[in-house]
């Protein structure tokens, strides 16, 4: 199953401006060490937005972008459920929704990435990424439930391999047991035979 993530950046104001320690340059920097590959100090810069800035939603956002790249899904799914739970920004709770359903795929758990999924398209219907991975979600749970009612393969109770062994060994006693019967008789009708064979020459 594969999943997109998409993230909000900054890109077009990538400028040297962005050293200002003033939030929006602190968002800058962070988005051009995203843009460059440098995840841990686009996070780095993220963090660094103060809360009672309007700006510190987005940046959430872009650390759980910066934070799932890393590979810290648990940590992304924590600036993701903030960001979706406490924006005003529609369109922004929309992304921080599905990427909190993609954070969730990631970690196999796919009612959870239902639900999220759902909110994004609740926030905005026209997501066709959320739409299928919604669809595919919910085809997976259906595989999974399908897979729990069939009824594994019963193993052989321990007293049933015992019954069939001692059943083997009566089986083979009985065996030997016809063979040296056989045999005797083979035994008993040389020794008749040969004792009252004359030879002609």
């Amino acid at each position: 199953m594969r999943y997109v993530l998409t993230i909000i950046s900054s890109l077009l104001m990538f400028s040297a401006v962005a050293q200002d320690r003033d939030p929006q340059g602190i968002l800058r920097s962070g988005n051009q060490w995203y843009a460059a590959g440098q995840f841990e100090k686009a996070a780095t810069d993220y963090r660094l937005v103060p809360v009672t800035d309007p700006a510190h939603h987005l940046a959430q956002y872009d650390l759980g972008a910066a934070l799932y790249k890393l590979g810290q899904t648990d940590e992304a799914l924590q600036s993701f459920t903030a960001t979706a739970e406490n924006t005003k920004d529609r369109s922004l709770a929309a992304k921080a929704w599905y990427n909190k359903g993609v954070a969730l795929s990631k970690l196999q758990r796919t009612e959870e990435s239902i639900e999220a999924y759902k909110n994004a398209l609740r926030r905005d219907p026209n997501d066709e990424q959320a739409r299928e991975n919604l669809q595919k979600a919910l085809l997976e749970l259906k595989k999974k439930k399908q897979q729990n009612k069939q009824p594994k393969k019963q193993q052989p109770k321990p007293q049933q391999q015992q019954m069939n062994r001692k059943e083997a060994e009566e089986k083979l006693k009985l065996l030997e047991q016809k063979e040296k019967q056989v045999q005797q008789r083979m035994q008993q009708e040389k020794s008749k035979t040969g004792n009252g064979n004359t030879k002609d020459w």
